[in-house]
């Protein structure tokens, strides 16, 4: 039987799912794979076909697409998490693909905003949506990322920018004092919001409270960012542990920490619907938000976004939600997959 399939593919893991071009919104099969335990791509494709296969007998791809952590180029992308070198020409002919395409892995996410559901969402400003108008996505994760989506008459078409290596804008003498630190800290001439607006910009922003603030630490919370810090093989990624302590209000550092986070979160998804001015919806996708919505939905997040002096008023009425879905990148793999035919 013929099938599309769709791949999700990150620094972590790999999420690959085969559909039908008849029925491309249910998964006839799907696998998780954990990416550094393989060579590259072309080895957990195989792994995968070979699963499938097993339960669904015979297999043949007629297209697929592949969301990719990486820039893509010239139908190429090099992830340098993994050290892998992706060509869509090569994989097209040692996995025996007519079609096949490479996107940005943020691409992916805005392919896939159309195909969600109201279940997939938590809405943090109702507005008023108005259709085909434009919609904008913002993401903090691993890196910050930022997108635009532009109706052409028949469908939306995803805009990708850099826009999570713009300056960072600091709007408080506190912010201007974690610009400053992070400048001298890193040893850099300029600070991008991608500094401050991701994984690693949540534990600048606790070492910067934690070191010029009047903060305690808590114990469990200092051990885990001390290992961080040495730099050892087994260390644990501080993010998590600093804002479950938010949520839990058990560590007031953690919390004026994820506090700041959210409300420059809220500003630069401000600054993004300026630009954009995107009155069909901005989406904040990315795992930080969905993980960490209670600290989304206390106010600070939208009190930023709407904090635009003379225009704020602009602001009141764009839609404004939460992507809960994590696989909302897939679903724009499948989209794009299913638009190169079967």
């Amino acid at each position: 039987m013929t099938y599309l399939l769709a791949g999700d593919l990150g620094g972590t893991k790999t999420l690959l799912r085969l559909v039908t071009a008849t029925d491309p919104d249910r998964a006839q099969f799907e696998r998780s794979y954990h990416s550094s335990s393989y060579p590259n791509i072309i080895a957990i494709v195989r792994e995968f076909v070979a699963a499938a296969q097993a339960q669904l007998g015979k297999i043949e791809i007629a297209s697929a697409c592949l969301g990719i952590a990486g820039a893509v180029i010239d139908r190429a992308s090099y992830l340098p998490n993994l050290d892998w070198h992706i060509n869509a020409d090569e994989l097209e002919r040692e996995l025996h693909i007519p079609k096949l395409k490479l996107i940005n892995d943020f691409t992916a996410i805005g392919y896939g905003i159309p195909q969600l559901r109201s279940a997939d969402l938590h809405p943090l400003q109702v507005g008023i949506s108005i259709p085909q108008a434009p919609i904008a996505i913002i993401g903090a994760g691993t890196g910050l990322g930022q997108g635009l989506l532009i109706h052409n008459g028949r469908e939306y078409q995803v805009m990708p920018t850099e826009g999570g290596h713009v300056d960072f804008a600091a709007r408080s003498r506190p912010e201007f004092e974690l610009f400053e630190y992070l400048r001298q800290s890193k040893q850099l001439d300029r600070i991008s919001v991608e500094r401050v607006l991701s994984g690693a910009g949540i534990v600048s922003i606790y070492q910067y409270l934690r070191d010029t603030g009047n903060f305690s630490e808590t114990d469990d919370v200092a051990n885990v960012v001390r290992l961080w810090e040495s730099s050892t093989a087994t260390a644990v990624d501080p993010t998590t542990t600093i804002s479950a302590m938010a949520i839990a209000n058990t560590d007031p550092l953690s919390q004026a920490t994820m506090t700041m986070f959210v409300s420059i979160y809220g500003a630069e998804a401000g600054n993004l619907a300026l630009k954009t001015l995107p009155y069909a919806g901005i989406y904040i996708a990315g795992g930080i938000a969905a993980k960490n919505l209670p600290l989304l939905t206390d106010g600070t997040f939208m009190a930023a976004f709407k904090h635009k002096g003379r225009v704020s008023n602009i602001l009141t009425e764009i839609p404004v939600a939460v992507v809960l879905n994590p696989q909302v990148g897939l679903l724009g793999a499948v989209a794009q997959a299913s638009a190169l035919g079967a």
